[in-house]
């Protein structure tokens, strides 16, 4: 069945692709909306095939990004597809545009009390683990196999960044320590930055005379990256919460727009636009904006849609007949990389912070690698750098190999080194839709099944004055609660407060969901402290 419908897809990309050269070498007309038809049919076949696929996912444990990987390989060349694709410079564009959705999807997922203890930590790992990392690795890349100074720098660099999308994508699924999963989601969202500075410095004609400079750059980009993503973040979410847009629907495209906008002032500004987008996000994704789970929803599958997209086109552009000779180059790095040089860095960054060891374990091995390094491997081959190709293939068996390891057996090294019992209150959902002409709010609460709230009469919410419960909704059924109505797990709740207790009001409801009725008598707050 997967097998007839790639020949399918194979069969409609070719003729779209035959007709795009066509009309390139003047031959024919523009494209017609008959071949546009043929190219969202083949986009969405590609998609559904995708998605189905992700069912094979789930059950083996293995990370996403591998079986899109593999449906890109057997489209391709070598594949049952025999789709001939090699534009390196087209991939990067592409990849950069898809690593900017995934870095705002996973900002927005990002809680700042969780991040706010691990913020000096994960900054260490983004800077220092990163030169450690690339240090080690490019050392082993030279001496064990005998890649030339300029090619093991660029590999060990590509290779130091892990990779978002597959770090939140594992991560949120593992019971673990808020400390643990906070310092390596910021780790994969900041040291992004720092390492494509690194890959097009060595990737530039001439070598780096002069480190000094470069760490000034660095030091500059980050900087101007971190400002106009916190001024964008903040500007965008208080504009979100003081302007009444005519639909929900509106909410969440504004949203994603705010975020691009910091990746592209970022960007043109010479700072840092990933980092940008990462913080700008982050500042949305923990400002209470309106109607959020459809915002994380919408965020949700604009980033499983550039997963697939920029998955799907790795694979492609990659040759599996050009592998066999990379393949013992790449484990050996690889394994320099995954034992020697990503413990290391963690050692030493994260020693003086007195994480305990077990937890620098976990950390050390997940260190996962994904689609940013193969994105970043493109970028010697746009500046055609000597033996870019070698480079590319050796980072692809690299990052599916080890991705291939690491990914499927973190869970079990979670509970071998007893790190995360699930004990932790679950927080609230809380979607807030604003009644403009009313002044006021309507908020909608979900309690969830580890929440404390469960068993709370309504008056003991204790909610200021200017909010009150005025529905519950419990197994399908709504009704009218009393003062003494007995709050469960898995009820909804629409409570209505006005403009000026609004945040109180969800500061309270936040508080007891995690301290039970006694929240504030025992130091519990809406913020988790």
């Amino acid at each position: 069945m997967v097998r007839s419908g790639l020949d399918s897809v194979s069969d409609m990309y070719k003729s779209v692709h035959a007709r795009v050269e066509r009309v390139d070498q003047g031959r024919e007309r523009p494209l017609t909306v008959h071949h546009l038809n043929q190219l969202l049919l083949v986009c969405s076949l590609v998609l559904l095939i995708a998605v189905a696929a992700v069912r094979i996912s789930s059950r083996s444990g293995l990370p996403s990004l591998l079986v899109y990987l593999g449906i890109g390989v057997l489209m391709g060349q070598d594949g049952i597809g025999d789709i001939h694709f090699d534009n390196a410079e087209l991939t990067q564009v592409i990849g950069y545009a898809a690593l900017v959705v995934i870095l705002a999807e996973g900002g927005l997922g990002t809680k700042w009390k969780e991040i706010k203890p691990a913020l000096p930590a994960a900054s260490a790992l983004a800077l220092v683990g990163v030169a450690v990392s690339v240090g080690v690795t490019a050392a082993a890349a030279h001496l064990l196999t005998g890649l030339e100074w300029r090619q093991a720098l660029i590999i060990g660099a590509v290779v130091s960044s892990t990779d978002a999308a597959a770090v939140f994508s594992v991560l949120r699924k593992i019971p673990l320590p808020a400390r643990v999963t906070g310092t390596l989601e910021a780790e994969s969202g900041f040291n992004d930055a720092p390492v494509v500075i690194l890959v097009v410095a060595f990737s530039t004609a001439g070598p780096v005379e002069h480190w000094s400079v470069l760490i000034t750059q660095i030091a500059g980009e980050l900087a101007i990256g971190a400002a106009i993503g916190l001024a964008v973040g903040w500007l965008g979410a208080w504009g979100l919460r003081h302007v009444a847009l005519p639909a929900s629907g509106l909410y969440p495209i504004a949203v994603m727009a705010i975020a691009v906008a910091a990746y592209a002032a970022g960007a043109l500004a010479h700072g840092s636009g990933f980092l940008a987008v990462y913080l700008a996000s982050m500042v949305m994704g923990n400002a209470r904006l309106p109607h959020w789970p459809a915002t994380r929803g919408f965020a949700d599958g604009l980033g499983w849609l550039a997963q697939i997209g920029m998955f799907v086109l790795l694979g492609l552009l990659v040759t599996p007949s050009e592998l066999g000779d990379d393949i013992v180059p790449a484990l050996l790095i690889g394994l320099a990389l995954t034992m020697v040089a990503r413990p290391l860095s963690v050692v030493v960054c994260l020693t003086p912070f007195r994480v305990p060891w077990a937890e620098q374990t976990l950390m050390s091995w997940a260190g996962l690698r994904g689609a940013v390094p193969i994105i970043l491997a493109t970028i010697p081959m746009v500046n055609g750098v000597e033996g870019s190709r070698r480079i590319f293939n050796i980072v692809f068996v690299l990052v599916v190999v080890y991705t291939l390891v690491q990914g499927p057996t973190l869970p079990w090294l979670a509970r071998k080194l007893r790190l995360g019992d699930g004990s932790e209150a679950a927080d609230l959902g809380i979607e807030s839709a604003p009644l403009e002409r009313l002044r006021g709010h309507l908020l909608s609460v979900a309690i969830p099944k580890g929440s404390r709230m469960n068993g709370v009469e309504v008056a003991e919410l204790r909610l200021p004055a200017g909010a009150a419960v005025t529905l519950v909704v419990r197994e399908g059924k709504s009704f009218v609660p009393l003062p003494t109505t007995v709050l469960r797990r898995g009820d909804e709740l629409l409570v209505v407060a006005t403009d000026p207790v609004r945040d109180a009001a969800e500061r309270r409801l936040r508080a007891v969901g995690r301290g039970g009725k006694l929240a504030g008598w025992l130091g519990t707050d809406g913020n988790g402290t």
